[in-house]
């Protein structure tokens, strides 16, 4: 048996852990868009 098998470090569902990792990507980038569209509009 592979020895990685034996002694799991993280023992939660991967779905999850991903899902987590796009909606936290998703957030970053939005509210860079958000600044963004702040300056744009102070900026006018």
């Amino acid at each position: 048996m592979n020895e990685f098998k034996k002694d799991i470090q993280s023992k939660t569902n991967d779905v999850i852990d991903s899902g987590l990792g796009f909606v936290f990507s998703f957030v970053f980038f939005f509210v860079i868009f958000a600044i963004g569209i702040v300056f744009s509009v102070i900026g006018q």
